[in-house]
């Protein structure tokens, strides 16, 4: 049976969840709810501390608690919005949970947590992969799977590494996800983009650059893309692989929000691949947890041992106790029930800005509104200003991000920008929008709403 600080915690996040107690909200009184619980005052103080340690509520001296829900006292405080953060709902991270997995993580490996470790991964973590990736149609075994420090020392290492194919070119989408293009630049090797738009990639651009370039590896992001929020089509995905396998190219398949994704029968590119040309990465940080950096890639026999190779250089092996922690938190069931509630929560947000721009009018842009995921793509017209359009929401608090970061050396030539929602409350969504669209309807132009297929 639940200790009497556990009840009051259960109670509170159900008088959430019922939509009861809602964000900003003051919590009940410690008196009333010692009463209530038949219990002293500080067994009610401790559970509220542990709420406030799990950055659920926030105290305010002499004030009582009060429930944060999808807002941080500061941002609602000070009233900005901010469209240009990439990060989970704060609301939705599993702090007590996983809290629990560390602990039992420090009971099970407290023999490996001050030795260095297998620079693989932990084998047991691995093991729980193997099923973890099957549900998502990845089937690969223990010794494929790499554990890395996020997805981006994979994206790095992969970067840096010499290929079977012994090419140097690297071919990007554009726009694409501003990281790996700034990791290639680094490391000093061509960088070459293609063009995707809502419709996908020109398969016939694609076969010429397979052709004639020198392509080490396409780095793609099959779906939910980033920044597009848009996904390819199963038919793209296979064409893909078997130009992969015609040309000799290797694809690496970023497939960051796999866990958010909803689509029926949707399946990685990795699926379609029979000759070991498809590189399949996860992060685990952007649907579940950015702070634990844990990222994974399931490599082929060719490639396994020069990835470890510079996994060893690059930090001999990725932290024992956060490894530990996820698979307990996978392994418990915890993982799927914590995508389930996000997958509700993202799938309410993304709804609520689909309402809010099909009900207020937005003259000069466009909005591209995927199905789920955090990002919105927004194309200006021609006649607008977009360095104009961000200042004037820059003076009302509301942030937008420009999209020449995602295109190689910053050259966009598009007047669109991309925004992310995830962070946001849906009163933020609202209001962002709302604010965006009156200062987009005082530049230019005749705007409405589509949604990728």
């Amino acid at each position: 049976m639940k200790r009497k600080f556990e009840q009051i915690i259960d109670y509170i996040e159900e008088l959430q969840a019922q939509n009861q107690l809602k964000q900003g909200d003051r919590l009940p009184s410690i008196r009333s709810m010692a009463a209530q619980f038949s219990c002293n005052k500080n067994t009610v103080i401790r559970a509220y501390q542990e709420l406030e340690q799990a950055h659920k509520i926030y105290a305010v001296p002499k004030g009582g608690y009060y429930l944060i829900g999808e807002k941080s006292p500061a941002s609602v405080a000070n009233g900005i919005i901010d469209f240009t953060v990439v990060m989970p709902d704060p609301a939705l991270l599993p702090y007590r949970q996983f809290h629990h997995c560390m602990s039992k993580a420090v009971e099970l490996y407290q023999n490996e947590l001050f030795t260095y470790s297998d620079e693989q991964g932990l084998l047991s973590l691995r093991k729980a992969l193997v099923d973890h990736f099957a549900d998502h149609q990845v089937f690969a075994s223990a010794e494929q799977i790499f554990i890395t420090t996020g997805a981006q020392q994979a994206l790095s290492i992969l970067a840096n590494m010499s290929f079977p194919n012994g090419k140097r070119t690297i071919l990007v989408e554009q726009p694409t996800y501003s990281v790996i293009q700034r990791l290639v630049e680094l490391n000093g090797d061509q960088l070459i983009g293609i063009k995707r738009d809502f419709n996908g990639i020109d398969f016939t651009e694609l076969e010429r650059i397979f052709k004639h370039e020198s392509i080490k590896f396409f780095y793609t992001i099959p779906r939910l893309h980033n920044p597009l929020g848009t996904s390819l089509s199963e038919k793209d995905k296979k064409r893909l692989v078997q130009l992969a396998e015609k040309y000799d190219v290797y694809i690496v398949e970023d497939d960051y929000l796999a866990d958010l994704d909803t689509t029926v029968n949707a399946v990685p590119a990795y699926y379609y691949d029979l000759a070991g040309k498809v590189i399949y990465v996860k992060s685990f940080s952007k649907a579940f947890m950015p702070g634990i950096r844990l990222g994974a890639a399931v490599m082929h026999e060719a490639l396994k041992t020069e990835f470890l190779k510079h996994k060893k250089c690059s930090d001999l092996n990725t932290t024992v106790l956060a490894q530990g922690a996820l698979e307990i938190f996978i392994t418990s069931g915890m993982y799927k029930k914590h995508i389930r509630k996000a997958r509700l929560e993202y799938g309410r947000k993304i709804e609520c800005l689909r309402e809010c721009v099909m009900n207020t009018n937005c003259t000069g842009i466009d909005f591209v509104v995927p199905p789920i995921g955090f990002f919105v793509w927004i194309r200006l017209r021609e006649n607008m200003d977009r360095t104009k359009l961000e200042k004037r929401l820059r003076e009302r608090n509301i942030f937008i991000p420009s999209a020449d970061r995602n295109f190689i050396h910053n050259h966009s030539g598009e007047n669109s920008f991309w925004i992310c929602i995830a962070k946001l409350s849906e009163d933020q969504i609202r209001t962002g929008i709302s604010i965006l669209c009156e200062e987009a309807s005082r530049l230019a132009g005749k705007g409405h709403m589509s949604f990728p297929q």
